[in-house]
């Protein structure tokens, strides 16, 4: 794929999604990153139904640590594998307590030495927290780069490296939520919305899913 095309696909999905931004709710940098932890195999709806109740309660690392684990894993037992991901964030609580004073770091290094924060986590909060223009490559990200040719690759890393390198630098800041939207609503994994996608022309993707309207009944 081309650079000017790629150009034109990225203007378009910022024509189509005005407001690029995670569908997690948070209010701190603290609560997108426990809201990030939490979403692994999870669906961001079914995260927000838990932490809603949750932050209420409890927002701030110490606040959790005070939960304990049964006291934590009943607000967010409505989540997949909830017993290992409030393990995890009780782990990263008392981390940032002994080794961040309580605040979230922002650099990778810090970030991946948190219990429950891999490579994925890390760039969500570097790029929605503190504005560095990382792509978090997820399902939707792997899917919607090998299918539209926009980003190859077999593996998660291959495919976040070849997006940092083609995405036209305007908007490299955007491009992860421009993209995991428009896979999680457009460019879907088992029927790809291709008749109302606006980039269905620009797109590579080789089986596109194209049904012809059909005229009404009796006309």
């Amino acid at each position: 794929m081309n650079a000017q095309k790629r150009l034109a696909i990225f203007e378009r999905l910022a024509i189509a999604i005005p407001h690029p931004a995670t569908e997690l709710e948070y209010s701190s940098t603290f609560e997108l990153l426990i809201a990030v932890i939490l979403s692994a195999q999870a669906t961001d709806k079914g995260v927000n139904v838990a932490t809603r109740k949750l932050f209420r309660v409890a927002n701030t690392p110490q606040a959790i640590v005070d939960l304990g684990l049964e006291g934590l894993e009943s607000y967010i037992k409505t989540i997949g594998l909830y017993h290992a991901k409030a393990q995890n964030v009780l782990k990263c609580c008392m981390q940032l307590i002994s080794l961040h004073q309580g605040q979230v770091p922002d650099k990778r290094e810090a970030l991946e030495a948190l219990a429950g924060v891999g490579r994925k986590t890390a760039n969500v909060i570097l790029n929605t927290a503190f504005g560095q223009p990382t792509i978090a490559v997820d399902t939707h990200l792997f899917r919607v780069g090998n299918r539209t040719r926009l980003a190859t690759g077999k593996t998660v890393l291959e495919v976040e490296q070849r997006f940092l390198s083609s995405t036209p630098k305007q908007f490299l800041q955007d491009a992860h939520h421009l993209l995991i939207l428009h896979g999680r609503y457009t460019c879907t994994a088992r029927s790809p919305k291709c008749g109302v996608c606006c980039i269905v022309d620009l797109c590579e993707y080789r089986d596109k899913q194209i049904h012809p309207v059909l005229p009404p009944a009796g006309s």
